[in-house]
């Protein structure tokens, strides 16, 4: 029979064991949690945020380039406009630069957001002038200087699925940013984004030349960005390296024959919340 003593140490022993494996259980599920987001980090591009994030980091992403997609408030001068979102920057207009050497033209329609991608700066005309060869007139900018600026590298449309399915004419040839759940995977390298259901569209058709390069899963939430065309195979299998089979090509083409299609260039999960 134990004594007192024995048995508080064979008690202590007890304890021991029990904190040393709950301890091991939460090692493997912290070093399970920290590779995946591991792999998630480093799936996303490091740009990919939302306007929130930039806001609450804003004197830490000074010189850093970020991506953003917000409205068009005010065009400035043909390589310049604000940009304005209540969570992007507080409610400041941000002054966009565009030094991507394209052309880009503001989208008619006022509520269709553009994504922007760039590093951030303080406005300095002089600055900006001499690093990317632009010609800006310094009374334009007196408010913007020594403010926050994207210097754009990059800037695409970034209409809803919805949108660009309901009226797709004025978005072919066109380079989009576009966000939405992944709604029916068709193969590994073709799917649909989900349609805006206030809109009324049809889903967004998705197909990824090459190899792809990782996988999306059924209700992830994706921004994918590349150019739409109208679906025409003789045109596409021209034009891209498709790896799709003879099956395939004619189910797809005997449901969206002329139909828009976006032909992606990248595709990865979305910072952007829906």
């Amino acid at each position: 029979m134990m004594n007192t003593s024995d048995q508080n140490k064979s008690f202590a022993q007890k304890l021991w064991n029990a904190k040393g494996s709950i301890a091991l259980a939460l090692s493997v599920v912290l070093l399970s949690a920290c590779n995946n987001n591991l792999e998630r980090e480093a799936a996303v591009p490091e740009t990919n945020v939302t306007a929130e994030e930039v806001a609450d980091n804003t004197t830490q992403l000074i010189g850093k380039t970020v991506t953003v997609r917000s409205e068009p408030i005010k065009k400035i001068a043909p390589t310049t406009f604000t940009i304005s979102d209540k969570q992007f920057f507080g409610s400041e207009p941000i002054l966009v630069v565009n030094a991507s050497g394209k052309l880009f033209a503001l989208p008619g329609d006022s509520d269709t957001p553009v994504q922007v991608t760039g590093p951030v700066r303080k406005l300095v005309v002089a600055d900006i002038e001499r690093e990317y060869n632009l010609d800006l007139d310094p009374e334009l900018y007196v408010e913007y200087e020594n403010k926050p600026a994207i210097i754009a590298q990059a800037i695409a449309l970034a209409p809803k699925p919805g949108e660009i399915t309901t009226n797709p004419k004025q978005y072919y040839g066109k380079t989009l940013a576009v966000t939405g759940e992944v709604e029916d995977i068709r193969s590994a390298s073709s799917f649909t984004l989900d349609e805006d259901k206030l809109l009324g569209g049809q889903d967004l058709l998705v197909i990824r030349a090459g190899t792809p390069k990782g996988t999306v899963n059924e209700g992830e939430k994706v921004a994918v960005t590349g150019v739409l065309r109208p679906f025409v195979v003789a045109e596409l299998e021209r034009d891209y390296d498709l790896t799709w089979d003879l099956t395939l090509q004619r189910k797809l083409e005997a449901e969206y024959s002329n139909k828009p299609v976006l032909v992606a260039t990248e595709v990865y999960p979305s910072a952007i919340p829906q």
